[in-house]
């Protein structure tokens, strides 16, 4: 995976437009059970065009978005600018550029899987604070939800170039406690939910780094077969998404 920093370079403006949010409902959780306060100061490691560094900023935090991706990057600044509390930074998770032991939180949405995990533990250890928390968030669609979503993942596994390779589902519970070793490790579900027609979802499966784009085999293909299953299963010219968002708040002891 030595391409995943340069993998979302074409999809900027899907992703922008068609990737779901994050509930919330876990600042919340950061607020209540994890000390998140607005002198917290937080690292968005693998911020891409800026939608889990947005949900912190919109509640008046303070926010370093982390993107090795110069497009995504780009978009961030341009979507984020207007929020004083935003920095923005070319670095990676394994090497930030940020100060030793600067930060309160370190988030990563929809991230951690694209990381380095050694170099990126001893990359976390040395920009945290004394006690401070890492917090690990994915939209995890649920892939049997609906008869929609099992025809989905179907076409996924037929016509994308790559999905079982890169699928964040790798990342199991199991690897989380081992990337904190014999730290503390909780997990933390909340539902979340898209609406498409037939354009955004289109949008929504071309915004994926394992779908693929035109000019490949398989593209005309996967937008001919999505269009049958958007017919067979939408209501009102809709179908839906729905994920469970799943966050994993750790510490290194």
């Amino acid at each position: 995976m030595s391409d995943s920093t340069k993998r979302f370079s074409s999809r900027v403006d899907n992703y922008i437009r068609y990737r779901p949010g994050y509930p919330a409902e876990i600042v919340d959780l950061l607020k209540s059970e994890y000390g998140l306060t607005s002198a917290s100061l937080l690292a968005d490691i693998g911020s891409g065009t800026g939608i889990s560094t947005e949900l912190f900023l919109k509640n008046g935090y303070q926010v370093i978005g982390v993107e090795p991706n110069k497009d995504m990057r780009e978009a961030a600044e341009r979507l984020l600018k207007d929020y004083p509390g935003f920095r923005s930074v070319a670095g990676t998770a394994e090497a930030t550029s940020l100060e030793e032991h600067s930060v309160d939180f370190i988030i990563a949405g929809q991230a951690f899987h694209w990381f380095i995990r050694e170099r990126t533990r001893e990359e976390f250890i040395r920009i945290l604070k004394p006690n401070g928390w890492v917090v690990l968030i994915w939209n995890d669609r649920k892939t049997e939800a609906s008869p929609f979503l099992i025809a989905y993942e179907q076409l996924l596994k037929q016509f994308a170039t790559d999905y079982e390779k890169v699928d964040h589902k790798q990342i199991n519970p199991d690897v989380i406690r081992a990337f904190f070793e014999t730290g503390t490790v909780s997990l933390h579900v909340f539902p979340n939910q898209q609406l498409f027609d037939l354009e955004g979802l289109k949008g929504r499966v071309n915004s994926s780094s394992y779908a693929p784009e035109p000019g490949h085999p398989n593209y005309l293909p996967l937008m001919n077969a999505l269009k049958a299953e958007f017919a067979k299963y939408q209501v009102n010219g809709r179908v839906s998404f729905h994920y469970d968002t799943t966050v994993y708040c750790g510490r290194f002891d």
